[in-house]
């Protein structure tokens, strides 16, 4: 079994589920917690992802298929996705090409706040190439809301990962916002609540 990689609250290995190749995603056990309470709250959270992977999908966003939960082992077993990430590709692909991937990172994103899901972790490290879509994962640390505040940290979060791992290509975040205002009615309002946390965030390092 290889392993994909082990996280501070999920661990994810390559395996085979009844003939098909899948990634099994643990959630990783935190021993200061009681067990009965981690237990829980281990139950809870992947309850939560698997929920809101499934609206995302009702939502016409690609998401790889859930073939089972196990809430007694913390554990979700999902469709590998063999396609590269985001991260990997966007800053070898041609600009044409790369232009054209920002436009429907920016799609994703306005269809997940249309519909009111605030995906937490929002960079292009989970996103996924498989052939011409994108492939949203890892949706632990989201949760449903129409708050345009957490849409804006969404969106804080993906700008920030264009300045950092994309920074030679940084500028292509405007094709994303573009796409994102396009297809979202409430796009712009939530591009100024970008803006409000920037500003904050500046205050908090001066001070």
């Amino acid at each position: 079994m290889a392993v994909h990689r082990v996280g501070a609250e999920a661990r994810l290995d390559s395996s085979t589920w009844l003939g098909r190749e899948v990634v099994l995603k643990q959630r990783v056990t935190k021993g200061y917690r009681h067990p009965l309470l981690d237990r829980r709250i281990q139950s809870a959270r992947i309850k939560n992802e698997v929920r809101l992977m499934l609206e995302a999908r009702k939502a016409g966003i690609p998401i790889p298929v859930i073939y089972s939960v196990d809430l007694s082992e913390n554990r979700i077993v999902m469709e590998e996705i063999p396609g590269p990430r985001v991260k990997d590709v966007l800053e070898t692909l041609p600009m044409d090409g790369a232009r054209d991937l920002c436009r429907k990172i920016g799609e994703v994103a306005a269809r997940l706040h249309a519909h009111d899901i605030v995906h937490g972790d929002l960079t292009t490290s989970n996103m996924l190439l498989d052939g011409d879509r994108i492939v949203l994962i890892d949706f632990s640390l989201g949760s449903r809301t129409s708050e345009l505040e957490d849409k804006g940290v969404d969106m804080h979060l993906l700008e920030e990962a264009f300045h950092s791992a994309h920074y030679r290509r940084s500028e292509l975040y405007e094709t994303v916002k573009d796409s994102y205002v396009r297809e979202y009615p409430e796009g712009a309002e939530v591009l100024k609540k970008v803006k409000e946390i920037e500003k904050r965030g500046r205050y908090t390092r001066k001070e």
